[in-house]
């Protein structure tokens, strides 16, 4: 892939050109950077301070639902910014899955699987997406997988399951410091929409590695005839 275009833009950028540094102020970029930013002082808080530890994850998780919002009312939707929103999600999961791992250590092979299913389902749908020509990892319709469909187009069922998946993780944690509420109540109501993220996750692998393998297939026709 040439970046040659964008690297001269770069260097003599003319007048109405949007810039490198345009694309990296943008607003929902900006909330993007703010996301990383609590999301990190969460894991810093993780081991001894469970309140600040909810206070500032659960803000990093709540701002997902506004950078796409600022992203389509502002006209700002970047491929950088969706990879940011992305991997800020997923960094953000399997960092809290990772401390599970450190006070729940007879679980950790389970918190592994969770983790790597997330990560590869994830990474593969997302690169068949863009290697099929989608301009979105969410652009999925109804012939891939229907579950899907609903899940990526329809934004209220996309934000509830990921907000109740982080919550169930969330109260895993707090019930280690005792929460009985935000704790243990919160990981029974929380682990059915939990399963359904989990069984999405496998659905989404298994599609978007039909889709790769499909276009091989293709592909390895085309020149064998």
């Amino acid at each position: 892939m040439s970046v040659t275009p964008q690297t001269s833009a770069i260097i003599k950028p003319t007048k109405g050109n949007v810039t490198v540094q345009d694309v990296m102020l943008y607003i929902p970029n900006l909330i993007g950077y703010f996301r990383v930013l609590t999301a990190v002082l969460s894991f810093i808080c993780m081991k001894n301070r469970p309140i600040s530890t909810l206070i500032l994850y659960g803000i990093s998780g709540f701002l997902d639902a506004f950078d796409g919002y600022a992203a389509r009312k502002y006209n700002q939707g970047t491929r950088y910014g969706t990879v940011l929103d992305m991997v800020t999600d997923r960094c953000a999961t399997t960092s809290l899955t990772c401390f599970l791992c450190v006070i729940y250590p007879d679980f950790c092979l389970l918190w592994q699987l969770l983790v790597s299913l997330d990560l590869a389902s994830h990474y593969i749908h997302m690169y068949a997406m863009m290697s099929s020509g989608s301009a979105s990892h969410k652009n999925v319709d109804e012939s891939q997988s229907k579950i899907l469909s609903l899940y990526y187009t329809n934004r209220t069922v996309l934000f509830v399951v990921c907000l109740v998946n982080e919550l169930f993780y969330v109260a895993i944690y707090l019930h280690y410091f005792d929460f009985f509420w935000l704790g243990t109540v919160l990981v029974f109501l929380s682990a059915p929409i939990w399963f359904f993220k989990q069984f999405a996750n496998v659905i989404q692998l298994r599609a978007a590695a039909l889709i790769l393998a499909t276009m091989d297939a293709k592909d390895k026709s085309s020149k064998e005839n």
